[in-house]
């Protein structure tokens, strides 16, 4: 078997570079070229057509059919334009991945290219083939996808690619989109009514977004000789090596210029397609790297990762590499997430989280600043389940991202804002300005960056004008946490708004109607603000006095997500039914199990097929060197203590592994999701999969390297 290792590292010894040449010196050339954005509709659409389009995008109204041909025939002119033959209905079914299924222009019955509005507006995928959680039976297959116009249309390739929401025939969201759009909808909703308590002129609030994507790459031959790699993207077996992350000498060093090639071309495949990336750098650990973007309209923001994750993984195939987005692909190395800058931005260009020189913009900013905080403290459980996988289950909490403990931080200043704001006593109302600088709302700084310390072990900090949501899994679509966050925070602002306007009818005066509520959210979200560190046990001891929860495995966490409070929540605000909310849920739960299980069953093989046979194959020349010693008469005293602590971890990894087998078996018998989920968890990850590890990391660090049968951690991470 170690062949296959020596003929993978040679290959990647005589790696040739990829020449990499950007359609021009400037981006600002060729940034959206292929996409059809509000840009192109102008210039291919009338002026009338283009207005029914973009009032349609802005107030969330259907586009009629008329408007919809007008907009099939010029994106049909304009693709073809582009060498375009084929389209399709670009969706995210809950697989985690992207799908489409691909349709020619040309109509062999008219000999002509043809595309017409229904084709824009609707195609019809099996529904029964996805992921349903019981939604759809194996004989009710239909399904459609629904074009979702708020989403610029894009061409990919050959194929024009038109993004959409998937529904099932009998009407339920079979995708990420459909529930993110509708909780779009709802905290624009929310926001403008608590929005208008303090300007007349907003009319929309828009969610923005701006993620961080953080990957490994490593080389692709290295990756084909891994097939645990292969198999379930990390590696299930590997001995740390010497020199790790230890050093910091990787994080934000200079980037290796096989890596910079391959960034270069993809950031080009980006731009063209109108991907707004400005940032790239080396990561913590060896082999990671990051890529962000410029912040933008939630639901593109959500459309652009999912499609810079395929258009990495086809460039980086191009330059020989293959890119991981796991989120702990390496064992005793920092994983990987996908930090989500959110904040909400009204029509009239107010970003609600930036404080102000005013003090009446600083009530403002303080409204939504305050109910985001009682937001995440009242369904922190809700949060904790959006992020929920199996993959993100080995990186939570390691000492390289925040805790599985929900908190919020928001820095010293801020918080003596919010303790003073707090412990005001009776409020005497006076004119003007008066009443805010008495309660030293004034004196938030208007730039509050450099203010607030960044701290990495939170979940949920503030960052001068923005939340981040720190804990999501670097392989996740950000449309579940996405679609959390503003359903919760569509939920209480609406009851910010309700106890405002009672206490306003019952005779207090605005402002202070505002303040009060503030208050009493203040004092009662208290217990989700942590300032400190999160890696602590000091701090799971006081999570817990402040009755926080500490969920740290996806079975248990899912739990909040079918949970009374929240069945009632995403009703309430039309973001999903009760078939639907329940349906994800077994959807999570078969995920988390189908995971664990093919990680369990690589071991396995490896073990059996790989590891122990190398071992043994060694054994056997020990025993040979020993007994040639012994008939010369001299000591093998040495090389026998050797040979029994290769017999002893030999006879560990085949009895872990039976045993693991076995476990496995029984398992699968358990009907019930949940309790089957939690049994995986418990009985076969938990159990087993570290002292497997620890077995073979034994038999790694006594075989000689060149038989050892697997690429190792050194020869994967440390590209250049």
């Amino acid at each position: 078997m170690a062949h296959l290792r020596h003929q993978a590292l040679n290959l990647v010894q005589n790696r040739k570079k990829v020449d990499v040449k950007a359609p021009s010196k400037r981006i600002s050339d060729y940034f959206g070229e292929m996409a059809f954005t509000k840009g192109q509709m102008q210039d291919t659409l009338s002026p009338e057509v283009y207005k029914r389009v973009t009032d349609s995008i802005e107030n969330r109204k259907k586009i009629d059919i008329e408007t919809a041909d007008a907009v099939a025939a010029a994106v049909k002119n304009w693709a073809m334009e582009r060498g375009v033959t084929h389209y399709t209905h670009w969706f995210q079914p809950l697989t985690g991945a992207t799908a489409e299924k691909h349709d020619s222009f040309f109509d062999p019955s008219k000999g002509i290219e043809n595309f017409k509005a229904s084709e824009l507006v609707q195609q019809e995928p099996d529904a029964s083939s996805f992921p349903n959680g019981g939604i759809r039976s194996t004989f009710e297959a239909r399904g459609y996808t629904a074009w979702d116009p708020s989403s610029p249309i894009f061409i990919y390739g050959k194929t024009l690619c038109i993004p959409t929401i998937f529904v099932a025939y009998t009407g339920e969201a079979l995708d990420h989109k459909a529930p993110l759009l509708k909780a779009l909808e709802a905290v624009d909703k929310a926001a403008v009514k608590v929005c208008r308590l303090f300007d007349r002129n907003v009319s929309k609030v828009n969610a923005s977004l701006g993620w961080e994507q953080e990957y490994f790459l490593v080389d692709k031959a290295l990756y084909n000789a891994r097939p645990d790699l292969v198999m379930g993207g990390r590696t299930v077996y590997g001995h740390n090596p010497a020199r790790g992350q230890q050093l910091d000498d990787h994080y934000f060093g200079t980037i290796p210029s096989r890596i910079y090639d391959f960034m270069k071309e993809y950031e080009i495949e980006s731009h063209r397609l109108g991907i707004p990336l400005m940032t790239r750098h080396n990561e913590v650990a060896p082999g990671q790297y990051e890529a962000a973007p410029m912040y933008g309209p939630v639901n593109e923001a959500t459309d652009h990762n999912q499609l810079l994750k395929d258009v990495m993984e086809k460039v980086a195939n191009k330059h020989g590499l293959r890119v991981l987005f796991h989120e702990k692909p390496f064992a005793g190395l920092n994983g990987s997430g996908k930090h989500n800058n959110w904040s909400l931005v009204t029509d009239t260009g107010v970003n609600l989280y930036q404080p102000s020189s005013s003090p009446k913009e600083n009530l403002l900013f303080l409204t939504f600043f305050i109910t985001t905080i009682k937001a995440v403290h009242e369904y922190a459980d809700q949060l904790r389940s959006s992020i929920a996988s199996a993959g993100n289950d080995f990186r939570l909490g390691a000492n390289e991202a925040p805790p599985a403990i929900i908190s919020v931080f928001i820095g010293s200043t801020l918080t003596k804002v919010l303790d003073k704001l707090e412990k005001s006593g009776d409020i005497m109302v006076e004119k003007g300005e008066n009443l805010y600088m008495k309660l030293g709302i004034d004196q938030i700084p208007s730039i509050i960056l450099d203010n607030t310390d960044r701290n990495r072990t939170s979940p949920f900090a503030f960052t001068g004008n923005k939340f981040e949501f720190r804990a999501v899994g670097s392989d996740a679509n950000v449309s579940d946490p996405m679609m959390v966050l503003n359903t919760i925070m569509a939920e209480q602002l609406s009851d910010f708004y309700k106890k405002v306007n009672k206490l306003i009818d019952g005779g207090r005066e605005k402002r202070l109607a505002i303040i009060d509520v503030l208050r009493d959210y203040i004092k009662e979200s208290k217990p989700v603000r942590f300032e400190g560190d999160g890696y602590s046990d000091e701090w799971v001891k006081e999570a817990e006095k402040r009755k926080l929860s500490n969920i740290k495995d996806t079975p248990r966490a899912l739990d909040a997500s079918i949970s009374e409070k929240a069945i009632k929540l995403y009703e309430k605000h039309k973001v999903m039914n009760k078939v639907e909310i329940e349906a994800r849920h077994d959807i999570r739960l078969e995920n988390y199990i189908m995971k664990v299980q093919i990680e369990s069953r690589m071991m396995g093989d490896i073990a059996s097929n790989m590891i122990i046979p190398t071992a043994t194959k060694y054994q056997s020349q020990l025993i040979k060197n020993a007994k040639g010693l012994m008939d010369l008469g001299l000591d093998a005293t040495e090389i026998k203590k050797t040979i029994e602590e290769v017999s002893t971890h030999i006879n560990n990894v085949r009895r872990l592994s039976h045993e693991m087998t076995e476990e496995r078996k029984r398992i699968n018998k358990i009907e019930e999701p949940r309790e089957k989920a939690i049994e995986y968890c418990d009985n076969v990850k938990n159990k087993y999969f570290e002292p497997l590890r620890y077995a073979v990391d034994k038999l790694e660090l006594l075989v000689d390297d060149e038989d050892w049968p697997l690429p190792k951690y050194r020869e994967m991470l440390f590209l250049r």
